[in-house]
């Protein structure tokens, strides 16, 4: 008997302590929290609720704590996840061992990518829930085409009757109004950012005499460096 003890003893410092089902069972929480991470990693300014709700969203997560405002303000938005995992313990017949167990993030604009989140102890209470976030508006592109003045060729083009003609869409205070004339031809751009999209939602208009003409421009020039929306763009 005595050899055999010393011979399991050899065996568990040879070879390591083979870890119990409850650390392998939190480690495998801990990754899951890790992945959730990676999917909130964002560059976008986004508000607290903005993270709470993408998290909550997601399969297994739920959102116990929120803190912070904006992405990029401080310490950026906090949260405190409860993520769930199982693995299998015992043998000949293994059965399902399930904890839940708590993990801080934290998500901001310089955050690593795939940091290990490190584990909290779980908020009591319930989850937090999350109001479905407000639409986008709209920018009425067909109904702006229609009030725009059309000006004859050799007429001149009065910007103020092309800000009340704007004025008559009542849109939504989200929209971004801009104007401008130059050389006789006046500019206008409508314009705001989307909550799940990079690329701005803009449409430019130009009432020149001869020709008045509303479009929005392709994707690329919409995205975030590029400029395609400028006003300038309008001229």
């Amino acid at each position: 008997m005595r050899w055999l003890v010393v011979g399991a003893v050899v065996a568990m410092a040879g070879c390591g302590v083979v870890p119990s089902a409850e650390t392998r069972a939190t480690e495998a929480a801990r990754d899951k929290a890790r992945r959730v991470g990676n999917v909130l990693h964002t560059l976008q300014v986004r508000t607290a609720e903005d993270i709470g709700r993408r998290a909550a969203g997601l399969d297994g997560v739920d959102v116990m704590r929120v803190s912070g405002t904006r992405t990029d303000d401080g310490p950026g938005v906090g949260l405190v996840i409860r993520v769930e995992a199982a693995v299998a313990r015992g043998w000949p017949s293994p059965e399902e061992m399930t904890v839940k167990r708590c993990f801080g993030l934290r998500i901001r604009p310089d955050r690593e990518w795939d940091e290990t989140p490190g584990r909290v102890r779980c908020p009591s209470g319930e989850p937090l829930a999350f109001a479905p976030p407000p639409k986008d508006p709209e920018i009425p592109s067909e109904r702006l085409e229609k009030v725009l003045p059309r000006v004859p060729a050799g007429g001149t083009v009065d910007e103020a009757k092309v800000r009340a003609a704007v004025a008559r869409l009542r849109l939504d205070p989200a929209v971004h109004t801009e104007f401008g004339t130059r050389d006789g031809v006046v500019g206008l751009r409508l314009w705001f950012k989307p909550r799940a999209s990079e690329a701005l939602d803009c449409v430019l208009a130009r009432v020149a005499p001869g020709r008045t003409s509303v479009w929005t421009p392709s994707r690329i020039q919409r995205m975030p460096g590029e400029g395609g929306c400028g006003l300038g763009n309008a001229f």
